[in-house]
C-alpha cells in the first residue's frame, strides 16, 4: 500500500474536516471577529472555541492578534491554495478518466447500432 505523507495537507484537512471550524473561515471571510463574537454566534463556550480557533491557526488559515484582553481573529495570508491545488489535481485525474470512459461509451453504442443495421440489410 503507498502511503502518502504531506504533514501540512493533513493538518489542513483536519482542519476543514469539521463544520464548525468551516463556519468561523467562512465568518471571518466576510469579517475580522472576535473569540468571544465567535463563540456567540455559534453557540458555544469560549473555551471551546478557542480549541476550534487554534486548530485554525495550526493549520495557517487563521492568525489572531491580542489587543488588550480580547483575542481577535481574521484570515491568514495562506488561504486554502494548497488544498485547493491537490483537490484540482484529482479533478483533473477524474475528469480525464471520465472523459476516456465516455468515448468507450460512444464506440461501443456506436458498434452496436452498426451490428444493428448491419444485421437488418442480411436479413432482407
Amino acid at each position: 500500500m503507498v502511503q502518502y505523507f504531506d504533514a501540512r495537507l493533513d493538518t489542513s484537512f483536519a482542519a476543514l474536516a469539521d463544520g464548525t471550524r468551516r463556519g468561523v473561515l467562512e465568518q471571518l471571510g466576510r469579517s475580522e471577529s472576535s473569540i468571544t463574537d465567535l463563540a456567540e454566534q455559534f453557540q458555544m463556550t469560549l473555551t471551546g472555541m478557542r480549541k476550534h480557533v487554534c486548530v485554525l491557526e495550526e493549520a495557517g488559515f487563521v492568525a489572531t492578534e491580542k489587543v488588550g484582553r480580547v483575542r481577535y481573529c481574521r484570515l491568514s495570508e495562506r488561504r486554502l491554495d494548497e488544498v485547493v491545488a491537490w483537490i484540482d489535481s484529482y479533478h483533473q485525474l477524474w475528469h480525464q478518466r471520465f472523459s476516456a470512459l465516455d468515448q468507450v461509451l460512444e464506440e461501443l453504442k456506436q458498434n452496436e447500432q452498426k451490428e444493428q443495421s448491419d444485421g437488418r440489410s442480411k436479413h432482407r
